[in-house]
């Protein structure tokens, strides 16, 4: 009988059976996020319809992916400092070695921007004005509000004055908090509807009009709190540091 010599496999020889590159990873983020909604839904803690999703960074890059491939899971989200088209980071990013000459797909397919047409939830974005971080400069969230706003996505946008990628500025950090409180007490807590349901485009309110934070709009629009009316599809900058102090 012929003896079998045990196969050792070393990091490198796992490593070259893995997937190196991004090619399937809409199929793996929606995958996982339905499984975690799942656990939390079986569990008990969570109700199926008051589920938001957020994140920083490549954080809010998969939010904005989730709200568009998986409209069915979330009722709203929150996306702070991200970066929505991959074709502006054509060099690679994060798992993707290839460039955008190599992977043309796969970087398009990733884009958030490039699926703007299919995000119907509500979406607060937020970024700071002086984002050092060559892969999600400010241009990436104004660019995507846009986006979102011409396809009559209900959206805010929030510009945090002098503020990098990271937030350290006291009101800065607390107004960013006064945001997402208001965006889940609205969208999120109070929602009554089916997570499933799409956002009628015609109820969303498109005015530019500049709006102050501690004022109160009245009106309808964006089927949310009478609060909130008139704001949810402008773009918002924050008061200058000099006059919150």
């Amino acid at each position: 009988m012929k003896q079998l010599t045990p196969r050792r496999i070393t990091s490198s020889t796992a490593a070259s059976a893995l997937p190196t590159n991004c090619s399937m990873y809409i199929e793996q983020l929606v995958g996982s996020a339905e499984a975690a909604v799942e656990e939390v839904i079986r569990r008990g803690v969570a109700h199926p319809n008051k589920i938001a999703v957020g994140g920083h960074s490549y954080g809010a890059f998969m939010t904005a992916n989730l709200l568009a491939h998986a409209p069915h899971i979330f009722c709203c989200g929150i996306a702070r400092s991200g970066a929505y088209n991959r074709t502006l980071t054509p060099f690679g990013f994060q798992n993707e070695d290839r460039t955008l000459w190599e992977a043309t797909n796969t970087y398009v397919e990733m884009s958030p921007f490039m699926s703007a047409n299919k995000i119907k939830k509500p979406i607060l974005l937020v970024h700071g004005e002086e984002d050092n971080n060559p892969g999600t400069l400010t241009m990436q969230s104004d660019r995507f509000f846009n986006a979102l706003k011409g396809h009559g996505a209900l959206c805010r946008l929030v510009i945090l004055p002098f503020e990098s990628h990271g937030y350290a500025a006291r009101e800065s950090i607390m107004h960013l908090l006064w945001e997402t409180d208001r965006w889940l007490q609205n969208y999120c807590v109070s929602n009554t509807s089916d997570v499933n349901a799409d956002i009628d485009p015609s109820t969303d309110d498109v005015s530019k009009e500049a709006i102050d934070p501690k004022s109160k709009a009245g009106g309808g629009g964006g089927g949310g709190d009478p609060e909130l009316s008139h704001f949810e599809c402008e773009r918002f900058h924050s008061m200058p540091r000099s006059s919150l102090w």
